[in-house]
């Protein structure tokens, strides 16, 4: 089939897909913004998109639809002149609607299955919004805002054939009669790279070694922030660090924010914390080491005893699923994302999202007693491979979601 991949930051979510229908012998090509530098095997055509300032007083609640309406103008008439210039018309289109990239793209191409990838629909209620009261004062005018985001979410499925979600709690969030259109498939990962290897070790800045066995605490987000409960970790470290001496803690991250905001002080998260509790730290342990290559950031899951994963109620992260897969001891957040995957005492360990007294102690007892939960790692890995695993459930899940919407079946 000819496939279209629509995506600003491509490959995202279609890191593995692409190229497995690719190598299937597809005609698959790339819609993507000019800023985006991520190398591609894909033929790839970009579209240059710089947003007009918005006029928050203007535009009130439909500034964010403003906002990514823009940007699904700039693609439609990219892909206007693709189908102009070159005849391109694609049996199907998968895009991301988290950006209104896919809006229009229907008036280009009717004839086109459209297939949107509907990662997350805004709530005012039960989900991040209000939900950390720390840095927001819930109000009724932050539940309409909420609710207005959700605008260009709701079109672009109701103007798609099917939508896909990777997780149930992200799918039930969209309203019933959009639900209705989603099928929930994760994007997958590789529990054969990521299968516990003993032999694995991990060098850290100052030029030590740590391997499997030792005792290392690892956290682990693209950006350290609030939305991943970076504070509420943070928080509890002093109590950990000062129950186990000999304890190394990783913390894998950059300075910005991926979801949220910077504090409004100014700075970044790390510094804002680091202030209210690194004298309360010994930082010869608490390493911070940025971003790093996929396969170190695998060697790191391999040779922690205890990981701890936080988010509020919003997208759960590939890397939590990734250190289950990897035989690590996850210590999440009991909230409804990591609850979808995670089975307290079963699986892995829940704790209240700010109870920073639980998260300390929760720490300390997987990182004293390592073969008190060695079931709890088994279970983890299985759990990876029987829902989650890349190449026996998931790439085939959405090749068949794909083949099906081509032929007709589904949509």
């Amino acid at each position: 089939m000819k496939l279209l991949f629509v995506h600003q930051n491509f490959p995202g979510q279609f890191l593995y897909l692409a190229p497995e229908m690719q190598r299937r012998g597809h005609d698959c090509r790339v819609l993507t913004d000019a800023k985006n530098q991520n190398p591609s095997d894909i033929p790839v055509l970009k579209y240059s998109f710089s947003p007009k300032e918005v006029d928050p007083a203007a535009t009130r609640l439909g500034r964010n639809y403003t906002a990514m309406s823009d940007r699904g103008v700039v693609i439609a008439r990219a892909a206007r002149k693709l189908r102009d210039e070159q005849g391109y018309v694609p049996d199907v289109i998968f895009g991301h609607s988290g950006w209104g990239e896919t809006l229009f793209l229907k008036e280009v191409w009717p004839e086109a299955k459209l297939l949107v990838y509907a990662e997350f629909y805004y709530h005012g209620v039960g989900g991040d919004v209000g939900f950390d009261l720390e840095f927001s004062v819930p109000s009724f005018d932050q539940v309409m805002i909420a609710q207005g985001r959700a605008a260009y979410l709701a079109q672009a499925l109701l103007h798609a054939d099917r939508g896909l979600s990777p997780t149930e709690w992200q799918a039930s969030r969209h309203p019933p009669k959009l639900r209705e259109m989603i099928d929930v498939i994760f994007d997958g990962v590789d529990c054969d790279r990521l299968a516990p290897n003993p032999l694995a070790q991990f060098t850290l800045p100052n030029g030590s070694v740590l391997k499997v066995g030792d005792e290392v605490l690892t956290f682990v987000n693209r950006n350290l922030e609030p939305y991943r409960g970076f504070h509420v970790f943070m928080r509890a470290l002093p109590a950990v660090l000062a129950a186990r001496p000999e304890a190394q803690v990783v913390i894998v991250g950059g300075n910005e924010v991926s979801y949220g905001f910077m504090p409004k002080e100014g700075g970044n998260w790390k510094d804002k914390l680091l202030a209210e509790v690194g004298d309360k730290l010994d930082l010869d342990r608490v390493h911070f080491v940025g971003k790093l290559p996929y396969d170190q950031f695998v060697d790191l899951m391999h040779v922690g005893r205890a990981h701890a994963y936080l988010t509020y109620p919003f997208v759960l992260s590939w890397s939590m699923v990734e250190a289950m897969a990897c035989g690590a001891l996850v210590v999440g957040s009991r909230t409804a994302p990591v609850q979808e995957v995670i089975r307290d005492g079963v699986n892995g360990r829940l704790v209240e999202f700010f109870d920073v007294e639980s998260w300390s102690k929760a720490l300390i007892e997987v990182l004293a007693e390592p073969e008190r939960f060695t079931l709890l790692r088994s279970e983890a890995i299985e759990t990876a491979r029987r829902s989650y695993d890349l190449r026996t459930i998931c790439l085939p899940k959405q090749i068949s979601l794909l083949t099906s919407l081509e032929s007709g079946q589904l949509g």
